[in-house]
């Protein structure tokens, strides 16, 4: 146990963030530093709980109370190796998971959790300053060879421990950098690309091979993929997004969020001069209520919107945890991220009803009408309508599932009732050697879960080729979170 009186007398405290005219000014991400001192008495509130819930709210199993003990007592060394046993990547948790195995922490049945998050993102940071992070090539080699379509964390996890495993593994990717969403979807302010560049650098180092650029179903067939390859991880997410099938549409100004979101990363990044979809100086209206609007809120503010504002046809949910979410479920309650703080407003509870256009075809407002719940779904509150002016809009509603294209139909890989890749408990699918992992075979679900699925589809994929039984393998498919 670390401080065995610290969840007593230590307060949680967490990273401040950088001020707001500040940070409006740059892409850089919007936490400053948090002290080795405050962090140590941090770890020190960990009970280490004879039950540690914590372990059940986390998809990755993450040793929490282990590390928290040694981050108390300077062992951050010791501290690395502990929290690189169970995560490949804790620097993309550290920023972007929303912390389940917070709201599953004891402390957090009557009293503010362990900041759990701040915790590990401080150890990974130390760890890659110390240089502790080294490549971990294989010492032997299985003569296998393994393709993983998808470089997203799920796509990065996968092949990461079957590299080390001993296997031959080509990543592709049809951008034309890897990363997935974690590089072109997900902004820099919530996550600098230096952390991603240095993990594909070190994943190089092990003799992971990435070919960007390459769309496979077209670029490269599927007949071509299992002739080349002993097996096959598909880890190309759940990209084929929610549309909002109103009048007014097809007006210029209405845009899918991943239409809006990767020319701005490239803008920040260097790639592009200027993005050819720009909040600056408009009326932006977002629809939909999620992470992905969240960052679309920060980017526009950035982009130097006019005004911004978030709709979610859901109602306000409550400032603390409903007796309906009781501890330890991951509770719905009111969130509010760094962009929210940024400005913008949030109309809970609205429905768009239509999108108006000018003489010119461009969008000028959104019509909208508050609505209520009735059954299983909402309903106008009549009398209720009104006019939002909008230059620009974003469709922030979450995705349904893996595009369709040709590389899943060549395949023939048997979907499942939602329309994803179906896959069994080793994660292989319904064709012999091809494998799933993360939002393709899940649906749209957090980072810290595609990181446990790739993890876990690599052990399924070792044993299918080897026949041992070496990898972890953290999650099963069937596996939902606690909620």
């Amino acid at each position: 146990m670390a401080d065995p009186k610290g969840f007593l007398t230590t307060r949680r405290e967490a990273a401040k963030p950088r001020p707001v005219d500040l940070r409006l000014m740059d892409w850089r991400e919007v936490y400053d530093e948090f002290g080795n001192n405050k962090l140590q008495e941090q770890a020190g509130r960990c009970m280490d709980c004879g039950i540690p819930f914590c372990h059940e709210g986390c998809p990755l199993g993450n040793l929490i109370p282990d590390w928290n003990t040694l981050v108390w007592r300077q062992d951050w060394a010791d501290a690395i190796e502990r929290l690189h046993a169970t995560n490949n990547f804790p620097e993309f948790t550290g920023t972007l998971c929303p912390a389940p195995c917070e709201a599953a922490c004891v402390l957090a049945i009557n009293d503010d959790p362990v900041t759990i998050k701040q915790v590990e993102i401080s150890i990974i940071d130390k760890a890659w300053q110390e240089g502790w992070v080294k490549p971990q090539p294989p010492v032997t080699k299985t003569g296998k060879k393994v393709a993983v379509v998808g470089s997203g964390p799920a796509g990065l996890a996968a092949a990461q421990q079957l590299t080390r495993a001993g296997h031959d593994v080509v990543v592709y990717e049809r951008a034309d950098a890897a990363g997935g969403l974690l590089r072109y979807g997900i902004p820099a302010f919530k996550m600098e690309k230096w952390r991603l560049d240095r993990r594909i650098e070190q994943m190089r180092a092990e003799g992971t091979e990435f070919r960007t650029g390459v769309d496979v179903g077209v670029d490269v067939t599927a007949e071509q993929l299992r002739a080349d390859y002993d097996s096959v991880v598909l880890t190309g997410g759940a990209t084929a997004w929610r549309d909002l099938p109103v009048p007014g549409r097809e007006l210029e100004g209405v845009y899918q969020a991943m239409e809006y979101l990767p020319p701005a990363n490239r803008v920040a990044s260097g790639e592009l001069d200027a993005s050819p979809i720009d909040a600056n100086g408009k009326d932006v209206i977002i629809i939909g209520g999620g992470d992905t609007g969240a960052d679309c809120l920060g980017t526009a503010h950035r982009q130097g919107a006019r005004s911004v504002t978030q709709l979610e046809i859901m109602p306000e949910p409550p400032e603390s945890r409903p007796e309906t979410q009781p501890w330890p479920t991951y509770p719905m309650v009111y969130r509010t991220s760094s962009a929210h703080a940024e400005g913008g407003e949030r109309v809970f509870s609205v429905n768009t009803q239509e999108f108006l256009g000018d003489e010119d075809g461009k969008l000028r407002a959104l019509k909208i009408v508050e609505v209520e719940r009735s059954g299983g779904g909402f309903v106008p509150v009549e009398g209720t309508e009104r006019e939002l002016p909008a230059q620009l809009v974003t469709l922030a509603m979450g995705f349904v599932g893996p595009e369709k294209g040709a590389l899943l139909s060549d395949l023939e890989v048997d979907l499942d009732e939602r329309g994803n890749v179906a896959r069994g408990n080793d994660y292989q699918t319904s064709v012999e050697g091809v494998f799933s992992a993360g939002d393709m075979g899940r649906g749209q679900s957090l980072i810290v879960w595609a990181i446990a699925e790739g993890r876990a589809a690599a052990a399924g994929v070792d044993a299918y080729l080897t026949g041992r039984d070496v990898l972890p393998a953290p999650v099963k498919p069937t596996d939902r979170p606690i909620s």
